[in-house]
């Protein structure tokens, strides 16, 4: 039951449904959801390790909400990461480590198909674990897990921006392909422009979603 509720709240936070800096009230969501309150509390402080869920004391529990200045941080942040594992894992790729990476781009590619959104950022974000994993690096993963529930609202807002239920299909090919290839520095530099494309217009779409709730 808990697994299913962090399901469902998960989903209806990537969705919008529960909008980012809203109160999350723990009655409401139980008569929502028709559940008690026991399991949806621990689904609640499940989704608050994921970060997608904050707690002030004395003030409740709200959806995290992502500011411009967030995203800046979170994009400089993932290129240093995602490069840093690269250059660890790269001697020691092969057929094991390529295999796995397509089988999860082929997860992404199901779920865009299926127009599931929120799946698909979770999809998009078992892809990119992968290169953090075989770094056997805990405090590097440790890191990366930390942020991925602010990139979950990350891409949730980039969807929006772009109309989107889900990535382009095609936005990961180079990606794979090139982490499979023979070249570092051509992964390095994937990496750098896989993380802008898009940016900008999630930005604007940020400050614009700002703007109007003024």
């Amino acid at each position: 039951m808990s697994n299913q509720l962090v399901t469902l709240v998960r989903a209806a936070v990537l969705s919008g449904d529960l909008a980012p800096g809203e109160p999350v009230v723990e009655s409401a969501l139980a008569l929502r959801f028709g559940v008690s309150r026991g399991p949806l509390r621990e689904a609640m402080r499940q989704l608050v390790d994921e970060g997608l869920l904050v707690t002030v004391p004395y003030k409740g529990t709200r959806v995290l909400d992502i500011s411009v200045d967030d995203i800046n941080d979170i994009y400089s942040m993932r290129i240093c990461l995602e490069q840093f594992a690269f250059e660890q894992i790269w001697e020691r790729r092969g057929t094991t480590f390529c295999a796995e990476l397509r089988a999860r781009n082929a997860a992404l590619l199901e779920a865009i198909d299926a127009g599931n959104d929120a799946t698909s950022i979770e999809a998009e974000l078992s892809l990119h674990s992968l290169a953090y994993e075989w770094t056997g690096n805990r405090i590097l993963m440790k890191t990366w897990e930390g942020i991925r529930g602010r990139l979950q609202m990350y891409w949730a807002a980039h969807h929006k921006a772009h109309n989107i239920t889900g990535p382009l299909r095609e936005a990961h090919d180079d990606y794979v392909a090139l982490a499979c290839g023979e070249s570092l520095d051509a992964m390095l530099r994937e990496i750098d422009g896989h993380m802008r494309r898009g940016l900008d217009k999630t930005r604007t779409f940020l400050e614009r979603r700002t703007d109007g709730s003024r």
